[in-house]
């Protein structure tokens, strides 16, 4: 433990889940899960295999096979190749999801590295991602049409999210209501296809499968949320992310929707400020300013704790042993990260 915070489950290089048996049956897996990847997004032609490996070599934590992993072992058959493909499915979808947002955001880097649409243009980015799409189509015909069937509708729900943040907020629900829901939609749900196709290809219990299910769900809100906070509220030497990249964009997350209802100085000067995207250096430091003052922060790590009381009633539902413990340790970790 470190500065009085949980440490970090995610090592480079490891994964330190708080078991060594777990440890090494989970590092064991990701390694699969690596080779798979590489071979998988190798095939065609070499022009179109630099484009699609281009994030895949980039790194990233690589969360959602972790979470495929943990969710096989409710079953008898945690390591098995059904579950490496299952949780290199989810790996490339969710790929192919960073390529389409990067266009859309018209976003310059990812992962440390240059964005496909800025290395290669648009185009190139949009068919990169197809591509992915491909791929992961390839991979669930040599699995089962439940797990055909359980994508199809995964993918609808996450361009339903996308759809409805690009639209904004027509159905009446508010804009706190409605960031939430588009969260679950887009970063919410491909988690949650993690605990599920582990939990079924790693043969667990239907129960066993709803409630891993459920669970990605709800860590997968808690991680986007908390990356919120810490885009406006931490320090850029601790974090290493500059504070304000959200209201550079014109992007208002859940502290700063808080802080926008408030009466007083603060809500009427940051409703005064916060019209669309921010581009002078003073502007984004006042705003910073103003939220720090205002209630968003207080008001959203109360929500954090409300979905971590949801988690809980997931994790009561799987029986007791090291893969829950990880699972409990990783919806806390990504709260730690706050500070």
């Amino acid at each position: 433990m470190t500065n009085g915070q949980t440490p970090s489950p995610l090592r480079t290089g490891s994964v330190d889940l708080g078991d060594a048996d777990l440890n090494a049956r989970v590092a064991e897996g990701m390694a699969a899960v690596e080779k798979l990847l590489a071979r998988e997004l190798n095939r065609g032609e070499g022009f179109i295999t630099e484009k699609v490996t281009h994030l895949a070599k980039a790194g990233g934590k690589r969360f959602r096979p972790l979470m495929t992993l943990l969710a096989a072992q409710y079953g008898d058959r945690p390591g098995g190749d059904t579950v490496i493909k299952a949780a290199a499915i989810v790996e490339i979808v969710h790929l192919a999801t960073l390529y389409h947002d990067d266009v859309m955001d018209e976003a310059a880097r990812r992962r440390g590295v240059d964005s496909a649409n800025a290395r290669w243009g648009n185009s190139i980015a949009i068919l990169g991602g197809d591509v992915l799409l491909a791929h992961a189509s390839r991979l669930m015909s040599e699995l089962d049409t439940r797990t055909v069937r359980h994508f199809a509708d995964t993918f609808e729900e996450l361009v339903t999210g996308q759809m409805r943040e690009t639209v904004g907020e027509t159905d009446g629900l508010g804009p706190i209501d409605h960031y939430l829901r588009v969260i679950t939609e887009k970063t919410g749900v491909l988690i949650a296809s993690a605990g599920y196709l582990g939990a079924l290809h790693g043969g667990a219990e239907e129960e066993h499968i709803d409630a891993l299910h459920k669970l990605g769900g709800v860590i997968g809100v808690i991680f986007q949320i908390v990356d919120d906070v810490i885009d406006i509220y931490s320090d850029a030497g601790e974090s290493g992310k500059t504070p304000g990249t959200d209201l550079r964009e014109g992007v208002f997350t859940l502290p700063v929707l808080y802080a926008l209802e408030e009466d007083g100085e603060v809500g009427e000067k940051l409703r005064g400020l916060l019209t669309g995207p921010l581009e002078r250096d003073e502007d984004v430091a006042e705003a910073l300013e103003l939220l720090a003052r205002s209630t968003g922060r207080q008001r959203t790590m109360e929500v954090i704790e409300r979905y971590l009381a949801l988690a809980d009633e997931q994790l009561a539902r799987l029986p007791d042993g090291a893969a829950t413990d990880a699972l409990r340790m990783l919806s806390r970790y990504t709260v730690s990260r706050v500070g």
